[in-house]
């Protein structure tokens, strides 16, 4: 039977990177690190149809670029993922001012958000898998949110290779949260091109369409008859290109496909599914959130160079954000994202690869 291993050494012998550690879960042919740097999805080494093993996720283990351009990659971002507008939220009649991390929006939990923390870190098992759990502390005020919040995110390898991501969170006040993990999948190996041939499969049939500032306007597109229909399997780049405002707006793909119901649970059918049709690998994501924000890393120019010596430019990766919707807190008809003392939040995403 195979068993899941787990090590744990700091990210480099010396320096400002031996405080950060790396965890290395390993089961058969498949390979995960984590990185208690802002609880992040550093690599996934998986085989090939020929068993060929490569690293699939975009990533640098140079530290300056892990603490500057890199900073989102792989990184369990938070307090609230994605935009909230105007940099503030109201709850029970009272409003709160965000940190802003530009014009009229918070990215992302504000400009020192859970992914630019070190969070704690310790071993987890859970039957047959094995892990990692962090642990960050959330004081009330940071970043203008309410509520001191304790959060948890475990990494979970099981034996088959799955790799589930589970999210809990208690809080002292009310507030709001939405998490994800912020990974960019190439799964021709980190360095290899474009994901524009990568076959994507969208359990949606919808999109929140979005404003100049990429925040939801409030409506539903439907994704019939426009670039955003992926409910068959189509090529990310099939369509890219297209002139229709939305991708205009972005310079490609980032946006929240609102995900049908039958697509929400850990046992429910997948939510995306991506395939690349040169090596043969093979990605299925599951979750409980209700939408996945879909980003084709329209805006890379090269700032950040992989291990393999490759510098990532525009859709060297796409990122498949599962969470609740973009600025859920001023859009009622939006599934709900407050938390309030004596509930916990809780949300998981698995990752199955194939090949």
């Amino acid at each position: 039977m195979t068993v899941v291993e787990v090590t744990r050494a700091p990210l480099t012998a010396g320096g400002a990177g031996a405080a950060i550690e790396r965890w290395t879960l390993s089961s058969g042919p498949v390979e995960v690190s984590v990185l208690s740097l802002g609880a992040t999805l550093h690599t996934v080494r998986v085989p090939d149809r020929t068993g060929a093993v490569a690293q699939v996720l975009l990533c640098s283990e140079e530290l300056t670029e892990i603490l500057g351009p890199a900073r989102h990659y792989g990184a369990t971002v938070g307090r609230y993922a994605n935009r909230i507008a105007d940099s503030r939220i109201t709850l029970d009649g009272e409003e709160y001012k965000l940190a802003p991390t530009g014009p009229g929006l918070t990215l992302h939990g504000g400009p020192d958000g859970f992914a630019d923390r070190i969070w704690s870190a310790e071993p987890v098992a859970d039957g047959e898998r094995a892990g990692v759990r962090l642990h960050l502390h959330s004081p009330d005020g940071d970043q203008g949110f309410p509520g001191a919040l304790d959060v948890w995110v475990s990494y979970l390898l099981a034996p088959d290779g799955e790799l589930a991501i589970e999210y809990s969170a208690v809080t002292t006040r009310p507030t709001v949260i939405n998490l994800t993990n912020h990974a960019y999948f190439n799964l021709n190996g980190e360095g290899s091109g474009d994901v524009l041939d990568h076959l994507l499969t969208l359990a949606a049939d919808r999109i929140t369409p979005t404003d100049e500032r990429q925040v939801p306007t409030g409506e539903y597109l439907p994704v019939a008859g426009t670039p955003f229909d992926f409910r068959t399997p189509r090529p990310i780049g099939e369509r890219i290109r297209d002139p229709h405002p939305q991708l205009a707006l972005a310079g490609g793909y980032d946006h929240n496909w609102v995900l049908r119901s039958d697509a929400q649970g850990a046992a429910a059918a997948p939510a995306a599914v991506l395939e690349d049709p040169v090596s043969g690998r093979k990605l299925e994501v599951r979750t409980s959130e209700p939408g996945i924000q879909v980003y084709t890393a329209n805006s890379f120019a090269g700032a950040v160079t992989g291990p393999g010596g490759t510098a990532y430019g525009p859709f060297a990766g796409i990122a498949l954000e599962t969470q609740h919707f973009p600025d859920s807190p001023h859009h009622p008809d939006f599934p709900d994202t407050e938390l309030r003392p004596g509930r916990e939040f809780h949300s998981v995403t698995s990752l199955r690869f194939s090949w």
